[in-house]
């Protein structure tokens, strides 16, 4: 109303002016004295309020009048007021579109009343309210406009800050709430910076956290447009800050971050949209183990009722952290066995009925097996308590490495141990097991008082199902079982008397092929390969059998899973090669005529990575020529064929050569078998069988036959019995033939008898 009255007294002392008669001189200067004592009266009245007015010509754009304390609120001269670009110019560049969008609408007829901001001459921002006013002429056109702007920065300031810190205390109570409601740190710590973002109205929230192995810190938390927790520019500015500030310990704020500092670290976080930062630490028990790291987009953010209310909330939050460690601390204890780290019997149970689930579903078996020590009373006897658990220890710590996952294994108390064995087929298996895992961990020796100390176990086993459908029963049962070891004085004992006599007997074999491997007991036999046309032996193929004490020849059909599965081929297979590279270059030192030798290739051996240098060294044994040749299985070169055709590739370079045996039984593609480095396809013997008697079979093996010459191969028939089938595969055109036909696999001494024949 004030700024209306000004406006329309003002009109009608120039109103009356102009509806009298044209004054005379003295009446003119009458005028005048009255109007300049009205302007008198006018300025003094403005002087006195806080409001910067101005009017402009409306059509030019021309200044008319400047009101006194618009100098004061503009920081400019007079001079500078009067030119009409420079209201524009002092605009904030943030809100310059908005106000001339509205000076538009304004002109057109709307309302001009807007709040923004104007930067004056010294850089200082300064909030006004801007009101303008359209004054029309007689004829309703528009004559000039009048403005009236007030300062109400301390207004605007003051609404601001109330409205931050009503943010902060929703912050804070929203905090509070999350440390009654989350009860695990690392969960906490992600709601706490999500919280500052979204309640806050924070630009980013980190946590960092004290890393005393690395003597630094790591971030455990981030949210908001935080700059990235590794980088190059982190490492140079950043992080030797956070850890000075770890390490002091104490609240650090930074209010105003210009673009123009001479600080790399502040020009960075300019650059992301942080205009203030603090750092607040977290404090454990009267320890500093990690900092709450603010930036907010808006200058001076952080006073001192907000710096206040922060260190309250991270006092709040360090008094949660230390409620959730003695929380984690009491449940670890709950959980696991504080000496060796282990699951205990209540954590391990419940694992345990859930891999029980599992199986179930599966229809798979699993084994319980609970072992303890012999002798571990005498070891704290001699050594005393301290050593004992040293010992503990160092058998968990191998135990968890053996089972690679901790959650199959458990400290019980005192000195028994459990383990799980999932996914069994058949309860045999666990003899594998037992080998490979128990047994192998608890023969290496373990250092005591520094010494060299090797324990023995006795073990009790449990299979489910059979020995009980859930945990309780498979413990009960494992329990009996070793309760029952201790009494009979076996090693491993099953509860169910039928398992532990297949178990029994295939550990005894495995020991007995163990020492046929170390006494060389096993002997080579050769069946010869035939040429068809000339009824000539072309090759041999020597096979494995045992010699075993007491019982006689074993042929290697049982033989070679057992092998297989416990490793032991690798060692015998580097024996098969060597032994038949001898007999080949002992041949040729005595003058007989020395056919090549195959020898068949476990998938075990060929998956190992310096399979070509054993080859390569057993034949650097032989003569000029070595004489040896390898049989691979189709299912074999199958499992991994770009590194089988590697591996014989580099075979065949040697002068070794390759035959595919058992062909017709795997799955190999035309394409792969293009590919393959064979040089002859053996027919598997099924085939052969009822080749005579069933049109199926004939077909097959004529296919094959077409294929071998087709590729370029040579083919062989194993298996070959009787003559109808050796006349028909010579009609096919098979080359070569295998089988009892005409002799089966000799000794060495028959072998010689009958190439010294020919």
């Amino acid at each position: 109303m004030r700024d209306r009255r000004f406006h329309e007294r003002s009109s009608g002392i120039k109103k009356m002016a102009s509806q009298q008669h044209p004054p005379s001189e003295g009446a003119r200067g009458g005028v005048e004295r009255v109007l300049a004592a009205e302007r008198e009266k006018m300025t003094s009245i403005l002087s006195t309020l806080p409001d910067a007015v101005w009017s402009a010509d409306c059509a030019t754009g021309h200044v008319l009048y400047v009101g006194p304390k618009t100098s004061e609120i503009y920081g400019r001269l007079p001079t500078d007021l009067r030119r009409a670009e420079f209201w524009i110019e002092a605009i904030h560049p943030d809100d310059k579109p908005s106000v001339i969008e509205a000076w538009q609408r304004m002109r057109a007829g709307g309302d001009f009343d807007l709040e923004y901001r104007i930067v004056r001459p010294d850089g200082g921002v300064r909030w006004i309210n801007d009101r303008a006013y359209l004054v029309r002429g007689g004829a309703g056109e528009p004559e000039r406009i009048d403005r009236v702007a007030r300062d109400i920065t301390s207004q605007v300031e003051r609404r601001q800050r109330a409205a931050r810190l009503s943010h902060i205390r929703e912050l804070i109570s929203g905090i509070n709430a999350a440390l009654m409601r989350v009860r695990e740190r690392d969960a906490l710590f992600d709601e706490l910076c999500r919280l500052a973002v979204s309640l806050g109205g924070l630009r980013s929230a980190r946590i960092a956290l004290a890393d005393p192995a690395q003597k630094g810190f790591i971030w455990a938390a981030a949210a908001g447009t935080a700059p990235p927790s590794n980088g190059s520019a982190e490492v140079g500015t950043e992080r030797p800050l956070i850890e000075r500030l770890l390490h002091m310990g104490v609240p650090a704020v930074w209010n105003d971050i210009r673009p123009e500092s001479d600080e790399h670290l502040k020009a960075l976080l300019f650059a992301q949209g942080a205009r203030s930062a603090a750092t607040f630490p977290l404090h454990v028990e009267g320890r500093s183990i990690g900092l709450l790291v603010l930036h907010s987009g808006e200058a001076d953010f952080f006073g001192d009722e907000e710096v206040r209310l922060f260190r309250e909330v991270t006092a709040n939050i360090g008094l949660a952290l230390e409620l959730i460690a003695k929380q984690d601390k009491l449940n670890y204890f709950a959980l696991y066995d504080p000496l060796t780290g282990l699951p205990n019997r209540t954590l391990f149970r419940e694992r345990l009925t859930q891999a029980l689930e599992t199986e179930r579903r599966g229809q798979s078996k699993l084994a319980l097996m609970l072992f303890d020590l012999e002798r571990f009373k005498a070891v704290n006897d001699a050594f005393g308590q301290v050593a004992g658990d040293r010992l503990l220890q160092q058998i968990a710590a191998a135990l968890r490495s053996t089972a690679g996952d901790e959650s199959r294994v458990a400290h019980l108390g005192g000195d028994v141990f459990a383990i799980m064995i999932p996914a069994l087929h058949e309860a045999e298996n666990i003899a594998i097991v037992l080998r490979e895992r128990a047994a192998k961990l608890l023969n290496d020796p373990f250092m005591v008082e520094g010494r060299e100390l090797r324990l023995h176990v006795k073990a009790g086993i449990a299979i489910f199902p059979e020995d009980g459908a859930d945990a309780d029963a498979l413990f009960r049962n494992a329990e009996a079982a070793l309760k029952r070891s201790k009494q009979t004085g076996d090693r491993y004992l099953f509860y169910a008397p039928q398992i532990n006599a297949r178990v029994a007997e295939r550990l005894e074999l495995e020991h007995a092929l163990r020492s046929a491997i170390e006494q060389r007991q096993f002997v080579l036999h050769y069946q010869p390969k035939i040429d068809l046309a000339t009824r000539r032996i072309v090759g041999l193929e020597a096979l494995i059998r045992w010699e075993r004490p007491g019982v006689g020849l074993v042929l290697p059909g049982a033989l070679i899973p057992v092998l297989e599965e416990s490793g032991m081929i690798l060692e015998l297979g580097l024996w098969v090669m060597d032994e038949a590279v001898a007999t080949h270059r002992d041949w040729c030192a005595r003058g007989l005529r020395a056919p090549r030798i195959a020898v068949n290739v476990s998938a075990i051996q060929l998956r190992q990575s310096d399979f070509t240098t054993q080859v390569r060294a057993a034949i650097d044994k032989g003569a000029h020529t070595c004489g040896l040749d390898l049989e691979v299985t189709e299912s074999l070169l199958m499992e991994d064929m770009e590194a089988a055709i590697l591996k014989l590739c580099s075979i065949r370079d040697l002068d070794v050569g390759v035959s595919l045996d058992d062909f017709g039984t795997g799955y190999s593609s035309l394409a792969s078998l293009a590919r393959l480095p064979v040089d002859t396809l053996k027919i598997d013997r099924a085939f052969i069988k009822g080749m005579t008697d069933h049109p199926d079979d004939t077909s097959i093996v004529t296919t094959i036959i077409t294929l071998g010459h087709t590729l370029s191969r040579k083919v062989l028939a194993e298996g070959v019995e009787t003559e109808d089938q050796a006349r028909l595969l010579r009609l096919l055109r098979c080359e070569q033939i295998q089988g009892h036909v005409f002799s089966p696999a000799l000794p060495r001494d028959g072998i010689e008898a009958l190439l010294a024949a020919e």
